[in-house]
């Protein structure tokens, strides 16, 4: 499988579209959860929500990156400056270890076709070559430690803590048994 990668930008949105309208953006979710409170995004879950990125897109935040098989978007990774995730400050698991500027890998799409190709692996290394690029010195993210149990799409989203090793991370707080 050949990968390019591309930032979410204007010109890649009906691409990002595409991708996640298959199952419904997330279930409604496209990429808002940690931007806004629980009640405000589930009052515009759906189209409100895909609206709402849209407008931060056109607005010139680059919220993430695609990865592409072939020309063919298949995933996403939902990444920015902590500061745009006002939700992980109030979570007792995300919540900020120190004061420093970080830059907060928070999402993971991968389309079914593609799962298995250790594309989040791959993703992982596209976001710290863009974080270097923008001058971060700190990311971080949240992965999931699964364990013996098998995990659903959903569960997976913030990413997988072996991913997260295997891409050079090293972990700085646990403050659940799998997170």
């Amino acid at each position: 499988m050949n990968l390019s990668f591309k930032p979410l930008t204007p010109d890649t949105w009906n691409d990002f579209e595409a991708l996640l309208a298959v199952y419904d953006g997330c279930k409604g979710c496209w990429c808002m959860h940690w931007r806004m409170s629980f009640s405000d995004w589930k009052k515009q879950q759906g189209e409100g929500n895909r609206l709402e990125m849209k407008s931060y897109v056109d607005a010139g935040d680059m919220p993430g990156i695609l990865a592409y098989a072939d020309g063919r978007p298949v995933a996403w990774c939902g990444c920015g400056p902590r500061m745009w995730y006002p939700r992980l400050n109030k979570s007792p698991v995300t919540k900020p270890v120190d004061d420093q500027d970080v830059l907060s890998v928070n999402c993971f799409f991968v389309d079914r076709s593609a799962r298995k190709r250790n594309i989040q692996l791959a993703l992982l290394h596209e976001v710290s070559r863009f974080a270097r690029e923008k001058g971060y010195r700190v990311i971080e993210g949240y992965p999931v430690e699964p364990g013996s149990r098998r995990l659903d799409a959903s569960t997976s989203l913030v990413g997988l803590a072996k991913a997260f090793e295997q891409a050079g991370f090293r972990e700085v707080a646990r403050r659940k048994e799998d997170r």
